[in-house]
């Protein structure tokens, strides 16, 4: 395995982050991103699983200020060379916005075709948990994704075109992309979803 390296501690990456987006959603998705990138780095390439995680966690660094397809992730990598950030990182980050930005370089890595399958996906998956008594991805059954998946006034925002995208890319059914995303999520948000439901 090849040592990918981004430049950037987490404790930085976390401060670049929070110096770009106000709004504590924007704060939120770049975590479970980086969460979602975390599990799936330990299957595929454990060496960079702190990589893995901080392309997630600032894969929408320039969302808030700069969100339309010319400037997404452009902008961003600006801002993360700026901060000490390097190519492969912004190369990383930029690859997600390749579907809408042909300026952007196309996901080749494995890391990059995750990243690009799970955005969009985890916003929804995020959406429908809310919808739910328990507020929680734990209890959260793969047949009730699939039923927002094919609603597409439901969190209309969400591109299933992206997502199925990228569960091609991967070569994976969408069944299996959801159900592993799911995991994903349940494997950190157990203490989240306590602090939600008590709130």
């Amino acid at each position: 395995m090849t040592k990918r390296e981004s430049g950037l501690t987490r404790e930085a990456a976390m401060e670049l982050l929070h110096k770009h987006n106000k709004d504590p959603f924007h704060i939120e998705h770049g975590e479970t991103v980086e969460g979602i990138m975390r599990y799936f780095a330990a299957e595929f390439d454990s060496e960079n699983v702190d990589f893995w995680g901080i392309v997630g966690l600032l894969h929408d660094v320039d969302w808030e200020e700069y969100p339309t397809a010319e400037d997404h992730t452009i902008k961003g990598g600006e801002m993360i060379k700026e901060a000490g950030g390097s190519a492969e990182l912004i190369r990383a980050v930029q690859s997600h916005n390749n579907d809408i930005n042909d300026a952007c370089p196309p996901p080749e890595h494995q890391m990059e075709k995750v990243l690009s399958a799970v955005d969009e996906l985890s916003g929804l998956i995020g959406a429908a948990i809310k919808m739910r008594p328990s507020g929680s991805v734990m209890d959260f059954p793969l047949s009730s994704l699939k039923k927002k998946f094919k609603d597409k006034r439901f969190a209309a925002g969400c591109s299933r075109e992206f997502i199925r995208n990228g569960a091609e890319m991967l070569g994976w059914e969408l069944d299996e992309l959801f159900q592993r995303t799911i995991q994903a999520m349940q494997s950190f948000a157990p203490d989240k979803d306590t602090f939600v439901a008590a709130e």
